[in-house]
C-alpha cells in the first residue's frame, strides 16, 4: 500500500470512529441542548494541486486525502426564540497534501509546528466560544510539536497520530485535557482495543509453544493499557481451553497447559484432592499443567537473562572502545581488569542459561510424554479382542451379503425364463432379424439413393418368389401299386432345403 492510499484509509478510519463519539457526548463531554453538524474537505486546494503538477486525474483525487472535517456546534436555548452557542468541537485531519499531490517516491513528511499551528488558527472562528479541535496527522507530528507545548487562547487542542502498531496516539502538546475529552477523538473503541489485543496474542502463538507470554510483552507490542490487554488475555483463555493464565513474580503469563478432557466434572471433591495428592500417580492433567506452569516461568527467566547478557555485551563492546581510544597506560589497565571481570561474569550467566535450557528441556520432555499419554486416554481405542471380533463379523456380514446377492441374480435370470412363452422368443427373433437386415441395407446402399433402390428391388422380390409347382395327375396303373407313390419333382424332403425352383425349370424363368 502506498504512502497516499495509507494516509487516506487513516483519514477515513479516524473520522468515521470520531463521528460515533461525537454522538455518544452530545449533552455529557460537550454542554448543550441543540446540535448542528457540518462537514468540510479541501478538494478545491487538492485538485489545483494536481493541476499544477499535471495530473488532473479524477480517479488520483479520489484516491488521495482531501482533510476532511467534521463540525459539531452546540447550543442552548436563551429567553424565549433565542440561542447561544455552547461550544464547537472539531475533528479535522491535516496531511501533506503538497507531496502526495506530486506523487513523490518518499515517505511523507510529518506535519510540523508552524503548519501544525496555520491550521488551528484557521479552524477557530468565536474566540468567545469555547473549541475542542482534534487535528489527526495520518504522516505524525514532528519533535518540536510534542515540544512546544502549545496554547490557545480558549481552545483546547488534541492531537492524533498513528502510534505504529495499529492504535492511536491521543496527546496534547499543552495543559493537561480531561481523559474523557481525549478519549472522544480516540477512533479506536474499547471492543476494537481488544481484539487487537487478542490479534497480537494469535501472532505470538509460535512463543507459546515451548515457552510462554507475558502481559508486559503484550503491552509493549501493542501500546495499550494493561487492563485492556489483560482482558484481552482472560478473553483468550475462555476461547481455548489449552491455554492458562497465571501470576508469577507480579506478572501475568499467558501458557499452553493440557487440554481439558471429554466429559470431566468441573470441581472436585475434598476427598478426592486428598487422594490425588497422596497418589503417586495423580491426574495426568494437573501434572500436564503444573509442569506448564514451570516451563513458563523458566522461560520467562531465560529471556530476562538474554536481555541481561546483551546488556553485558553491549558494555563489553563499549569498555572495549574506551580502552582503545585511551592513551594514559593506566586508564587502559582499569579498563581491561573491568572487560576480564565483564566476560567472566558473561561466562557464568551462559553457564546459568545452559543449565535453564536443559531444564527447559526435561520439562518440555516430560509435557511430550504426558500429552501423548492424555491423547491416548482420550481416544479411547478397542483392546485386541474387541478389534479381532469386530473383523470376523464383518467378514461373516460380507460373505452373507454376497451369498444373498448370488441368490437374487439367480432368481431374476430363471424368472426371465419363464415368462417368456416360445411365441413372445420368435416374434422377438423375427424382430432382431428385422433390425439385421436393414442395418445391412442401410450399409450397402449409397447416400441419396436408397428411396429408388428399394422402389426398383420391390418388383425383384416379387420375381424371386418360387412359382407353386404344376400337379398331374396320377396315372391309373399307380394308383392301385402296394408300393407307395414316388413324390412329385417339386414335394419337400423332410430334413432337407428345398432347391430353388428356377435352376431345375429353364423355362420358368
Amino acid at each position: 500500500m502506498s504512502g497516499a492510499e495509507q494516509a487516506f484509509q487513516r483519514e477515513t478510519t479516524f473520522l468515521s470512529g470520531v463521528q460515533m463519539n461525537f454522538e455518544t457526548a452530545k449533552g455529557k463531554a460537550f454542554r448543550g441542548k441543540f446540535w448542528r453538524t457540518s462537514q468540510h474537505d479541501e478538494e478545491d486546494r487538492l485538485r489545483a494541486l494536481l493541476a499544477r503538477h499535471g495530473r488532473p486525474d479524477r480517479a488520483a483525487l479520489k484516491a488521495l486525502p482531501c482533510n476532511r472535517r467534521v463540525v459539531l456546534r452546540g447550543f442552548e436555548r436563551r429567553f424565549i426564540f433565542g440561542k447561544r452557542a455552547t461550544g464547537v468541537a472539531i475533528a479535522s485531519v491535516l496531511s501533506p497534501l503538497d507531496h502526495f499531490a506530486a506523487d513523490n517516491a518518499g515517505d511523507a513528511p510529518p506535519i510540523g509546528l508552524a503548519e501544525l499551528t496555520d491550521h488551528v488558527r484557521r479552524l477557530a472562528g468565536d474566540a468567545k466560544t469555547p473549541h475542542v479541535i482534534g487535528v489527526c496527522s495520518p504522516t505524525g507530528f514532528s519533535r518540536d510539536v510534542h515540544n512546544s507545548g502549545l496554547d490557545f487562547p480558549n481552545i483546547t487542542l488534541v492531537l492524533i497520530e498513528p502510534d505504529g502498531t495499529g492504535g492511536w496516539k491521543v496527546s496534547s502538546p499543552g495543559a493537561a485535557v480531561d481523559a474523557r475529552v481525549l478519549a472522544i477523538f480516540d477512533p479506536e473503541g474499547a471492543r476494537q482495543k481488544v481484539e487487537r489485543a487478542k490479534r497480537a496474542v494469535e501472532d505470538a502463538s509460535a512463543d507459546l509453544l515451548m515457552g510462554s507470554l507475558s502481559l508486559e510483552q503484550i503491552v509493549e507490542r501493542t501500546g495499550l493499557p494493561e487492563s485492556v490487554v489483560k482482558s484481552a488475555l482472560e478473553e483468550v483463555v475462555k476461547t481455548d481451553p489449552e491455554l492458562k493464565l497465571a501470576k508469577k513474580d507480579g506478572t501475568f503469563l499467558l501458557y499452553r497447559g493440557a487440554a481439558a478432557m471429554p466429559g470431566e466434572k468441573p470441581s472436585v471433591g475434598m476427598i478426592e484432592r486428598i487422594r490425588q495428592l497422596f497418589s503417586r500417580e495423580g491426574d495426568d492433567k494437573q501434572k500436564i499443567n503444573l509442569l506448564s506452569e514451570r516451563r513458563a516461568a523458566l522461560t520467562q527467566r531465560r529471556d530476562r537473562i538474554y536481555d541481561d547478557i546483551a546488556k553485558l555485551e553491549k558494555k563489553e563492546d563499549e569498555l572495549m572502545e574506551q580502552g582503545r581510544a585511551a592513551n594514559s597506560p593506566l586508564t587502559q589497565r582499569r579498563i581491561a581488569a573491568h572487560v576480564a571481570q565483564l566476560r567472566k561474569d558473561i561466562l557464568r550467566v551462559n553457564t546459568s542459561l545452559g543449565m535453564l535450557n536443559q531444564q527447559i528441556n526435561i520439562i518440555s520432555t516430560d509435557i511430550h510424554n504426558l500429552t501423548l499419554i492424555q491423547q491416548g486416554q482420550i481416544a479411547k481405542l478397542p483392546d485386541s479382542q474387541e478389534l479381532t471380533e469386530h473383523a470376523v463379523a464383518a467378514e461373516e456380514m460380507l460373505e452373507t451379503l454376497k451369498a444373498d446377492a448370488d441368490l437374487v441374480s439367480s432368481l431374476e435370470a430363471g424368472m426371465s425364463e419363464a415368462v417368456m412363452s416360445s411365441e413372445e422368443a420368435d416374434i422377438l427373433k423375427e424382430f432382431q432379424e428385422a433390425s439385421s437386415s436393414r442395418a445391412g441395407s442401410k450399409a450397402g446402399a449409397p447416400a441419396g439413393k436408397a428411396p429408388e433402390d428399394s422402389a426398383h428391388r420391390a418388383p425383384q422380390r416379387e420375381a424371386a418368389k418360387p412359382v407353386a409347382p404344376h400337379k398331374e395327375p396320377a396315372s391309373p396303373q399307380r394308383a392301385g401299386a402296394a408300393s407307395p407313390p414316388e413324390p412329385p419333382p417339386n414335394a419337400r424332403t423332410p430334413g432337407r432345403p428345398e432347391a430353388n425352383p428356377r435352376s431345375r425349370d429353364p423355362e420358368a424363368s
